[in-house]
């Protein structure tokens, strides 16, 4: 029976809303946890609780949830021109500004920005540049696109093929044929035993290269990966990874495709999750941190073989068939523009990284004193904190997800927000988190923990 009052907000949301990543019937018996407000790094709900977004909503308001510039910037965008689009020839004035100032930041040489109102969006055109490009190179077969087991780059129907998530395929019967995925390059769950990190890496590349053969080389268009498995489980390469998985690439003539929704912008204490990992993308897509999320949008930068090969393939006056309605959208660009010039004043990379290391070793000492913590991972201010019920033999806990639930909801208690991804509990800041931030969020970390711990071992001894 539902304790949901009735005639409140949450009645009306049980009724009315049907939630992204939610159980429905779970959530038509407990409802919606309904924000109203945010200041700096906290938000705070209907009945005036405050909790320390410690996931940055997902994975996205580096700025925090009440950045009175972003929010002018906004309004005078608004004021001066509250829409245009970028077909046919026209565009936005400050679309050019953004889009200038992205090609300067890029690690891609000679780049071009694309936009676009998502990630998913973002993904999904990388795939059909990729398709162009080969097209254009008269290599029409090469459609399939490689991407990785436990790996989230979005949830249109193609993005969503590209996950490595089985929650991303069950209900819809995905992926589509063609797109194809080979393993992830988890350094604590993947080696075997007795197998160090080079020998790791040599084996997972040497895995990726008998796909290809065993597919054909002349099918396979891209291989996409985020930098950082984010959704995944706060996945970070070993050392090597990218650049033994780009040599089997580069010998059969397959594009490079980088995820930077999650990685980019400072998140991982590099400008790009790329740079972090020693990836060298041949197109690169991007959202979240580029606007904060406080306005919805997304870009792609391509580099100068594919610019080539799209007006190769409309040489005879045929128009690019591809686009948004709010591509470029003015007030977007005005946003991310003001966005940028935030994280040059701020100097974000050596600011992440400074709180990423206190961060990392509050989140270490945590661990240190735990009989559950088996994995504490991550980079910059990107971290996911693994419970095991044995840390000595990382055998995890039965059923798995069971426990990560269970911190989730002790963390709210505690007014802290975090993800569970399984039992691996994910922790993505705000890029302006400060060192007293950084504290609190580790001391109700603890807090959690500590009580989760405890009922965990109270089960055991019942059992």
């Amino acid at each position: 029976m539902s304790i949901i009052p009735p005639n409140s907000a949450d009645r009306r949301d049980v009724l009315f809303h049907l939630h992204s990543q939610t159980n429905p019937r779970l959530h038509a018996r407990r409802g919606p946890l309904v924000m109203t407000r945010g200041e700096g790094i906290h938000v705070f709900d209907s009945q005036g609780k405050r909790y320390l977004e410690a996931m940055a909503g997902l994975w996205c308001t580096s700025l925090g949830f009440s950045e009175a510039r972003l929010k002018r910037a906004a309004a005078e965008a608004y004021d001066r021109l509250g829409f245009y689009h970028t077909f046919s020839h026209k565009t936005p004035a400050v679309t050019i500004d953004l889009a200038e100032k992205l090609v300067a930041l890029s690690p891609i040489p000679e780049a071009q920005a694309y936009f676009a109102t998502s990630g998913s969006e973002a993904t999904e055109t990388m795939v059909k540049m990729a398709w162009i490009y080969h097209a254009a190179r008269g290599e029409t077969r090469r459609r399939k696109i490689i991407a990785r087991d436990r790996g989230f780059h979005g949830s249109t129907i193609v993005a969503a093929s590209m996950c490595g998530l089985p929650r991303m395929h069950r209900e819809f019967g995905l992926p589509l044929p063609g797109f194809l995925h080979t393993l992830c390059p988890d350094p604590y769950r993947g080696p075997l035993p007795g197998e160090d990190m080079p020998r790791f890496v040599a084996r997972l590349a040497a895995a990726l290269e008998a796909m290809i053969l065993e597919e054909g080389p002349d099918t396979i268009a891209a291989f996409i990966a985020e930098p950082i498995n984010a959704a995944g489980g706060v996945i970070v390469p070993p050392e090597g990874y990218f650049p033994a998985i780009e040599a089997v690439l580069r010998r059969h003539g397959i594009l490079v495709l980088a995820d930077e929704v999650v990685c980019g912008f400072g998140r991982t204490g590099n400008m790009w999750g790329s740079q972090t990992v020693g990836m060298t993308p041949d197109m690169m897509a991007m959202a979240k941190g580029i606007s904060s999320s406080y306005f919805p949008i997304s870009a792609v930068l391509l580099g100068r073989p594919i610019q080539e090969a799209m007006a190769e393939m409309n040489k005879d006056g045929e128009i690019f068939g591809h686009g948004f309605t709010n591509s470029g959208h003015p007030v977007g660009a005005a946003i991310a523009l003001e966005t940028l010039r935030i994280y040059e004043e701020m100097d974000v990379v050596p600011h992440v990284r400074a709180m990423g290391e206190r961060l990392r070793a509050g989140l270490r000492s945590i661990a240190g004193r735990s009989r559950i913590v088996g994995d504490v991972r991550g980079a910059g201010l990107m971290f996911a904190v693994e419970l095991v019920a044995d840390p000595a033999t990382r055998a995890g806990f039965e059923p798995v997800g069971r426990i990560g639930a269970r911190f989730d909801a002790e963390a709210l208690n505690n007014g802290l927000i975090i993800r569970p991804m399984g039992d691996a509990i994910a922790l993505c800041p705000p890029l302006i988190i400060d060192a007293g931030g950084v504290d609190e969020l580790l001391e109700r970390f603890d807090l959690s923990l500590r009580k989760v711990e405890a009922e965990a071992a109270l089960e055991t001894t019942a059992g």
